[in-house]
């Protein structure tokens, strides 16, 4: 188990993180979700030993995972961490960097377990090319195989899909994870991407102004945020009245309403004025003002044209779902 305790952290004056505790079993996928500067790397640092600690301990079983104060080395040996600059060696070749910390003792080996990683990132083609000649999508790739040489205990990964090609990521994705399953691998992932968390991680984390704003079962979390901010990590969002959606309803507590959970209809529900759409390929995702003036996003399969009244609905089973699981907002 990987322990969290008590964890705060800061650069100069400016705190990062304050008291956070965490638990992580061992084989568990934990995924660290939250806006650009919530803490989520500087979390991943902290863990991987990268940076002395104000406030509170890290430990591993029972070994503490301490910072460069202690290391002259920063890090530790049973624990690999990827983070967004790659760390490669420009010079040398694709299987090189793969294979840098796989003993040369034993070459059938070496060359056994490079070519396998090799396949797994889709680069049997480039295990001879210099890192510098690759692209960013790629050297990130390279990066990823690199990390795993060694099977580590747990894995460190920030943001690992940020720079490679959407035809490569869904199937990567489903590689990297699944490996790290079947060698009972524990990762904690940071992530802006909810592809990366909704269909590989057991839990989510979600951070939010220095603190663990929420934490749970990812489709948990994602069916019933407990926030618009939560649910926005997801996709487009919307906190609206409950007296806006069913005019018979005697109170102004809000619920989230995701944007696809809307219907439009032609005759009935609520009144909204399109303001845009935008065409996202399979449905347009559209914008349109409430006769209240709340701005609202929502799906449509057919693109509405500017200045339109049409009418949204939303299911009674969501509106129930939400009120029995929603704090009033």
């Amino acid at each position: 188990m990987l322990r969290i305790e008590n964890v705060s952290f800061g650069y100069n004056a400016d705190t990062v993180l304050e008291n956070i505790d965490l638990r992580i079993q061992r084989r568990e996928h934990v995924a660290l979700i939250g806006e650009s500067g919530c803490g989520k790397s500087t979390l991943l640092k902290i863990i991987y030993g990268l940076m002395d600690l104000e406030q509170g301990q890290i430990f591993w079983e029972d070994e503490p995972v301490l910072g460069p104060a202690y290391n002259l080395v920063p890090g530790v040996p049973f624990m690999k961490y990827l983070s967004q600059d790659f760390d490669l060696m420009p010079f040398t070749t694709v299987s090189e960097n793969i294979s840098q910390y796989l003993s040369v003792f034993y070459p059938k080996e070496l060359k056994e377990r490079t070519q396998e990683l090799l396949e797994m990132i889709e680069l049997t083609d480039f295990a001879d090319t210099k890192v510098k000649n690759l692209s960013g999508g790629q050297q990130q790739r390279v990066a990823l195989a690199r990390v795993l040489a060694q099977k580590p205990e747990i894995l460190l990964l920030d943001e690992p899909f940020s720079h490679i090609d959407n035809f490569l990521k869904n199937g990567l994705r489903r590689n990297i994870f699944k490996y790290l399953k079947e060698n009972g691998i524990t990762c904690i992932v940071a992530t802006h991407d909810y592809q990366d968390v909704l269909p590989f991680t057991d839990r989510v984390i979600v951070l939010k102004d220095k603190n663990v704003l929420a934490r749970g079962n990812p489709m948990e979390i994602y069916n019933n945020p407990q926030s618009l901010y939560i649910a926005s990590l997801f996709g487009e969002a919307n906190s609206i009245s409950i007296d806006i959606l069913k005019s018979y309803a005697n109170t102004k507590r809000k619920i989230i309403v995701y944007a696809h959970e809307f219907r439009v209809s032609e005759n009935s529900g609520i009144p909204v004025n399109v303001k845009k759409s935008y065409p996202m390929g399979a449905y347009y995702l559209a914008m349109g003002d409430t006769d209240e003036g709340e701005t609202l996003f929502f799906h449509a399969p057919k693109e509405l044209q500017s200045g339109k009244k049409i009418f949204l609905n939303v299911s009674l089973e969501t509106i129930n779902q939400r009120l029995q699981h929603t704090p009033s907002l």
